[in-house]
């Protein structure tokens, strides 16, 4: 409150005082007492805010307590004087009401000193907590001893603790990742670079016959694919995590695309011995995607599906409608993922089982770029139980 309003408040107080008193006894003893308590109330007032406004300088909770209440007190006992002295209260009364006055300063000292050091103990653990925070540690809880302002305040600080400790398990997990990413792509640029170099320099030495460099040379195209295919994957997945996507989004009839994509892998599914079926409903609805990129992860999924699936196996995808989204499946009947390993399969470069997950001819990136792509649609991919083979399932927003 400002000055200003709280001398308004006092000259109000000491003029009803006043008034009652007038009512009372008669109109003299009314003036002497709105004056009194005038005099005294603006001092004590002014003094209250001297006193606030310097209160950095005046140290603990405790001295600012007993400032507060010394000042009171001392005012009150000159009032109790000024009244013996212009009212005509006896001296007497005037020592028993100064003596009643001291006494019930001392109660109210002490019980406001015994309620303090709660209070003061309180603020000294969440001033603990907090420097314990500051240092480094997020295994503590600051606790206060009552429900008050301070428990919120206590509250507030272990929330704040929690959300430190979350953004920081995040962050560990986001710079393990980026080292396991750096370490996968650095093993995955220096085996062909490795190998053509070998090959540069066996070529250099015109040691070898025509047959042999050209069969060297096939080694180093297919080489010089690898690293192309793995950039390109590299490329286009920092611009989807940077959330750099310009896509027309269409009506997409997913019958048709899958039945595109499903034939032009049909002669990779024969070289290894797998069927390759399309099971979509010729009414399903339309989904709300990019042709183009969601023929990506179609064939991102059903590659993968094959590269698992042994001879003699099949790979089926199919798809379905809800009411607000349409899901995509593709199932394989092979060896089926791990349930230790289900969680990481969408990960960079993860290598499931005994390093099976990619293959030469892969850049290891396909289904990570797959998770992308379908996320930036507004959608989810992710592995459904099965009991035999692996499931990939992913929803897109349906058209219209």
């Amino acid at each position: 409150m400002s000055l200003t309003r709280s001398l308004l408040a006092v000259a109000l107080a000491a003029s009803a005082a006043g008034a009652i008193t007038a009512a009372v006894y008669d109109a003299r003893d009314g003036a002497t007492t709105a004056a009194l308590l005038l005099v005294c109330g603006t001092l004590v007032v002014g003094l209250s805010h001297i006193f606030a406004r310097r209160r950095g300088r005046m140290g603990s909770l405790t001295r600012k307590f007993r400032a507060g209440v010394a000042l009171a007190l001392g005012l009150v006992i000159a009032e109790v004087a000024a009244v013996a002295l212009f009212m005509f209260v006896s001296p007497h009364d005037a020592f028993l009401l100064v003596v009643l006055l001291v006494f019930a300063a001392g109660l109210a000292v002490y019980s406001a000193t015994l309620l303090a050091q709660g209070l003061i103990s309180d603020i000294r653990g969440v001033r603990d907590g907090l420097v314990d925070v500051g240092e480094g540690r997020r295994d503590i809880e600051i606790a206060t001893g009552a429900s008050d302002e301070l428990a919120e305040l206590a509250g507030a600080a272990n929330h704040m603790v929690e959300q430190l400790r979350e953004r920081e398990t995040e962050r560990d997990a986001a710079e393990a990742a980026r080292r396991d990413l750096v370490a996968a792509v650095s093993h995955d640029l220096r085996t062909p670079i490795t190998s053509m170099r070998l090959l540069s320099e066996a070529l250099s030495d015109d040691m070898v016959d025509t047959g042999t460099r050209r069969r060297y040379e096939d080694q180093m195209s297919v080489h010089l694919a690898s690293l192309s295919a793995l950039i390109e994957d590299l490329f286009e997945l920092s611009r989807l995590e940077a959330g750099d996507i310009q896509w027309s989004m269409q009506q997409v009839h997913l019958g048709e695309l899958v039945g595109e994509t499903v034939e032009a892998m049909n002669p990779q599914a024969q070289a290894n011995g797998v069927a390759v079926h399309a099971a979509v409903p010729p009414d399903l609805a339309p989904a709300h995607a990019n042709p183009e990129k969601l023929q990506r992860v179609l064939f991102n999924l059903i590659q993968n599906a094959i590269r698992h699936t042994p001879a003699d196996g099949s790979v089926t995808v199919a798809a379905e409608a809800n009411d607000r989204t349409v899901e995509v499946e593709v199932a394989d009947t092979g060896e089926g993922v791990p349930s230790a390993e289900r969680e990481r399969v969408f990960d960079p470069f993860f290598r499931g089982g005994e390093g099976a997950a990619r293959s030469g001819e892969s850049s290891g990136l396909g289904l990570t770029i797959s998770r992308a792509i379908v996320e930036a649609h507004g959608g989810m991919i992710w592995l459904a139980e099965s009991d035999a083979g692996t499931r990939v399932r992913f929803s897109l927003p349906r058209a219209g």
